[in-house]
């Protein structure tokens, strides 16, 4: 709670709450004050002690809160009750919606002054941005939200790290988010600070960052844990639902400590919710690591259903990356027409600033396609923009590769000195298979 107010501002607090109840000051004195003491304490030249606001504060049946900074009686238990309505929101996928929710919540925390809550709206609003694909909006609430819980465990402080390290992910610049979940996940595991819920989210968040680089030996142990540390709930959106209704209850009963525990329920349910976007990356790690074995039937159900839960919450950034994923695997199943037009969908959202490796991804395979049909000049016109795409966001990883393709493509149409030049750029790009120049992983959580 913060400081009390000055003893003018409780002063006049107190007389205004006296006078609308037709109380006098011996009335709210007695019996263990004197009406002076109650005369000197509205004209602001005491500070009362915290005993005799409880007592003032019962004799006008109030909260002691009320008196001492003005903050309505249950204010904070009503705004996390209206936060998880927020939370539930964005779990339908309705972000829009949701951030209008939060945004007045944050208004009316700021103007309490209450953190928690300030940091609660502030997360929300930068998941709301993620989903909508507004990156610098997303990245400016996380990093308020961090501010906010400045104070506050590492554990506590990780949702909004790993909404900070996906707005720069998603944002091109890859070794950036790397290094942030991957330290944020270093001084968990080596500090002892095992929250299953932390480390959940954090290793499924950095499986997309470690593909787009490269590192895949790494994105399939991140893959692992973040399905072995899953949570296991039978239907999280009807338990949270009735934890809701008993808050509700039990509020009206006035027992707010235990309408507090049955909000914080329903929030860790409804954030569990959301981490149905993380958990369908994990089917895409999946389906990826059965594509490089072969196994490509098995991949494209794994993909499907990764694309398949991404659609339901409208994460269209994330379904850009499962959906260039399964068109690669559908390609090679010789189902190329559909292949085309789910990369063709894909390009319609994305830019060389929001999802540049995705819109990568999708015009190296386009290229890759249109070369199957002899279309030299679409194929060439494919892998540069690809090219141009993956220079601006560093993704090593890739560049070798497709520098590769579009050097064999120029030489197969007499472009000598371009294809070595192409040849070149991608020899300084090389990497080999499962390694980028990130440092040591991680320690490794005990699972």
């Amino acid at each position: 709670m913060r400081e009390r107010d000055e003893p003018q501002v409780i002063g006049r607090r107190v007389q205004q709450l006296r006078t609308q109840q037709g109380l006098t000051q011996r009335q709210l004195a007695e019996p263990a004050y004197t009406p002076a003491y109650i005369s000197t304490l509205e004209a602001g030249r005491v500070r009362a002690s915290d005993e005799a606001l409880h007592h003032i504060a019962g004799r006008l049946g109030v909260a002691f809160e009320e008196l001492a900074v003005g903050r309505p009686a249950h204010l904070a238990t009503d705004l996390r009750l209206r936060l998880t309505e927020a939370q539930r929101v964005l779990a339908d996928g309705r972000a829009e919606d949701a951030a209008e929710q939060y945004t007045a919540l944050l208004a009316e925390a700021e103007l309490h002054d209450l953190p928690a809550e300030q940091a609660a709206a502030l997360l929300g609003l930068g998941e709301c941005a993620l989903e909508t694909g507004e990156l610098d909006l997303a990245r400016g609430h996380f990093e308020r939200a961090e501010e906010r819980q400045a104070g506050e465990s590492l554990p506590v402080r990780v949702p909004a790290v790993r909404g900070r390290a996906v707005s720069h992910y998603l944002a091109g610049e890859l070794r950036y988010a790397v290094y942030l979940l991957e330290s944020t996940l270093d001084e968990l595991n080596r500090g002892g600070l095992h929250d299953p819920d932390a480390l959940l989210l954090l290793y499924a968040s950095v499986i997309g960052p470690y593909m787009d680089m490269g590192a895949h030996a790494r994105a399939a142990q991140a893959a692992e844990f973040a399905l072995a540390l899953a949570p296991q709930a039978g239907d999280p959106a009807l338990i949270a639902r009735m934890h809701r209704s008993v808050a509700r209850t039990l509020l009206a009963e006035g027992r707010v400590a235990e309408a507090d525990a049955s909000l914080a329920k329903a929030a860790e349910l409804y954030r569990r919710l959301r981490l149905r976007t993380e958990l369908a990356n994990c089917h895409w790690m999946r389906g990826y690591v059965c594509a490089q074995d072969g196994e490509l039937d098995r991949a494209e159900d794994e993909l499907r259903q990764a694309l398949a839960m991404l659609s339901q919450t409208r994460a269209a950034l994330y379904r850009s990356q499962a959906a260039v994923e399964l068109a690669d695997v559908l390609h090679r199943r010789g189902k190329s027409a559909e292949a085309a037009e789910l990369l063709r969908g894909v390009l319609g959202g994305l830019s060389s600033e929001r999802g540049a490796v995705h819109a990568a991804a999708a015009h190296r395979l386009l290229g890759i396609i249109a070369e199957d049909t002899r279309d030299t000049e679409a194929a060439e016109e494919h892998y540069v923009r690809a090219l141009s795409l993956l220079e601006r966001a560093g993704a090593a990883g890739d560049l070798a590769d497709l520098c590769r393709l579009l050097g064999d493509l120029l030489r197969r149409t007499g472009r000598t000195e371009a294809a070595l030049d192409a040849y070149r750029t991608g020899l300084g790009h090389r990497t080999a298979p499962g390694t980028t120049t990130l440092g040591p992983a991680p320690a490794q959580p005990p699972l």
